[in-house]
């Protein structure tokens, strides 16, 4: 198994070895004990699962008071996958990564605290199942624009399907009063 660091501070892609023979696959999606040795941290309490079409941009969303890091895989289909450091004071405040993952190369993104998370739909039809270190909380939400010009996101969608949050959502700038203060990694 790898877990390759970025160039935003604990940030991670994790590309986990894959058993294959005549009958499939196998691999391990997720260990505790292995992936705390990789640079993952975070116990994970809850998990989501979401099907989008192609050209759905979800996000960029976090939580205030109760951050919540992320490990995000995808089992069917592919994703432009986006992270964005949001916390105030960080050496990368505003920048973000993106990579893709997809049930065909079985890569992972790592999303610490701190950091906002969104993807776009590169297939006909994506199914993402994410790991969360906290409990979902509606009224803890923020949600940064998709398309905020300070941060610059090339997406790989022209004209997206957005939820309504999504479109109505603030940019970074706007959106300052409500984001985390940089305490360093997963703090």
């Amino acid at each position: 198994m790898k877990f390759i660091a970025t160039e935003l501070e604990g940030l991670l892609i994790i590309e986990p070895d894959v058993f294959r023979d005549e009958r499939g696959f196998l691999l391990e999606s997720y260990s505790r004990r292995r992936y705390a040795a990789g640079g993952v941290p975070d116990v994970f309490v809850q998990d989501n699962h979401s099907l989008s079409v192609r050209g759905t941009i979800r996000g960029l969303h976090a939580q205030r008071a109760r951050p919540q890091a992320k490990l995000v895989r995808v089992v069917r289909g592919a994703i432009f996958d986006v992270a964005v450091d949001i916390r105030i004071g960080s050496p990368s405040f505003g920048r973000w990564h993106g990579t893709e993952l997809s049930a065909e190369n079985f890569r992972q993104s790592y999303i610490p605290r701190g950091y906002a998370h969104g993807f776009c739909v590169l297939s006909e039809v994506a199914e993402v199942e994410y790991k969360c270190s906290d409990f979902y909380d509606p009224a803890d939400q923020l949600i940064i624009r998709w398309s905020d010009p300070s941060i610059g996101i090339r997406w790989p969608a022209g004209t997206p399907l957005l939820s309504d949050k999504d479109r109505a959502a603030r940019t970074l700038e706007e959106s300052t009063d409500l984001l985390p203060r940089y305490q360093g990694v997963n703090r």
